[in-house]
């Protein structure tokens, strides 16, 4: 079978079925899996690429990592200490030069392991590609290394570069499955628009020069659709969530999930709130203050991109608190606190003859410790529902987000559960 040619105008490029599904090592046994991240120098994709060569060196254990538990333990997933990594980024920094700042100035990791892994991070560097900045807002234009404004003349050639980028590393690096996440920086609300009703409407209008239908979020998915890539969206930003970009996932055959990974005060909550159901009390008011440093606070000093995480936080309670529920959650930047984040939560409830009580509590965690491993566990879920031939939202995942695509419930035992029962059905053979 020979796999359709791209067509040169108006058009984006498409993959036959043949380019995703090949496997040129199938007879290794495990596949070779690659992980292609968009933002891949920033805190969480350096982390990531760290902790890849940590696992790889025996100098660190699988602490963080859901899919290391038992209830995984047979679901054939794929070692992740043997993941490639390559991706996009907007900025001039390195993987090198992150893991560095994060050390130095946010006392992470410890010295002699970057010291260790600094070979391997400069070797992964040959694989970062610059990205784009069609329908980047203000902010992430004023921290991208400007060269990368200049390169698509149109977002349809955007996509067809950033595809292109894509299926040369998976190429170079002979890889059988290539996973893509995006851990860039967060984006404002996307106003829905005719354009992204139908796939159809969306190439037309991409090929438009000076088009801004859609954020470079949904660009750097539908590059990664057009590569024959599974998509994660690892950000509150729209990408994956435009029905345009999803009809063209389904029509691939491409299984994809998001949105904005749930790891500090989200998942807490997520925790809490069903223990008040259960336990039939009326949450009155719940209040979230989150301050945190890094480039990620950085951009969401910005009140529209703000939004966009504060909307995605308050989902999180929406589906468990009753309609009387008041709900405030603010967002500061502290530069001074760099990839830390602290959030402290003050519960209001009713308990029993009307009595009102609180529960309070305070979260510190680093951002991009959290974040990267369960990166990692979302890449080895995804190549097994590649393998398992799984089109669309990959729904057993939820857990995972903060907004997941077409949950069942917002409940994170409930979800737990969804994902422990998944990966017990039987593995690909």
């Amino acid at each position: 079978m020979t796999p359709r040619r791209s067509v040169a105008t108006g058009r984006l490029m498409i993959y036959d079925t043949l380019m995703r599904t090949r496997r040129p090592n199938a007879d290794r046994g495990s596949p070779r899996v690659g992980l292609w991240m968009i933002g891949a120098c920033g805190g969480v994709g350096s982390t990531v690429a760290l902790g890849i060569a940590a696992l790889a060196k025996g100098l660190s254990t699988a602490t963080g990592l859901v899919t290391e538990l038992p209830e995984f333990r047979h679901a054939g997933l794929v070692d992740p200490s043997t993941i490639a990594i390559g991706g996009h980024e907007v900025r001039n920094q390195t993987m090198l030069e992150a893991v560095r700042e994060a050390h130095g100035r946010g006392g992470l990791f410890d010295g002699e392991l970057v010291r260790t892994c600094t070979p391997w991070l400069r070797q992964v560097q040959r694989h970062i590609r610059p990205g784009t900045l069609f329908g980047a807002g203000k902010t992430i234009r004023d921290l991208a290394d400007r060269s990368v404004a200049t390169r698509d003349r149109t977002a349809a050639a955007a996509v067809r570069r950033l595809s292109s980028d894509i299926a040369a590393f998976r190429k170079a690096k002979r890889l059988d499955h290539v996973v893509v996440v995006n851990v860039a920086s967060s984006e404002p609300p996307t106003k829905p628009a005719a354009a992204h009703r139908s796939y159809a409407a969306l190439v037309k209008a991409l090929a438009k020069p000076g088009s801004r239908c859609v954020p470079s979020s949904s660009i750097y998915a539908l590059a990664a659709i057009e590569a024959g890539c599974p998509f994660i969206n690892f950000t509150p930003s729209a990408a994956i969530s435009i029905p345009a970009v999803r009809e063209r996932a389904e029509a691939l055959g491409l299984p994809y999930m998001g949105n904005d990974g749930k790891t500090g005060e989200s998942l807490v909550k997520s925790f809490l709130a069903p223990m008040f159901a259960s336990r039939n009390l009326a949450v009155l008011s719940w209040v979230g203050q989150n301050i945190l440093g890094n480039r990620d606070g950085e951009v969401l000093a910005d009140p529209k991109t703000r939004a966009s995480k504060i909307k995605s936080k308050e989902r999180v309670l929406s589906h468990l608190s009753g309609k009387q529920t008041t709900t405030r959650v603010s967002i500061d930047y502290v530069p001074s606190l760099v990839d830390w984040k602290v959030a402290w939560d003050f519960i209001h409830f009713e308990g029993f003859l009307g009595t009102k009580m609180n529960m309070q509590f305070t979260w510190q965690g680093s951002d991009s410790i959290l974040a990267a491993p369960l990166v990692l566990d979302l890449v080895r879920l995804a190549v097994r529902e590649v393998q398992r031939g799984t089109v669309g939202p990959m729904k057993h995942l939820a857990c995972f987000f903060k907004d997941p695509l077409e949950a069942d419930s917002a409940d994170h035992f409930e979800q737990w559960r969804s994902l422990v029962e998944h990966a017990a059905e039987a593995p690909v053979q």
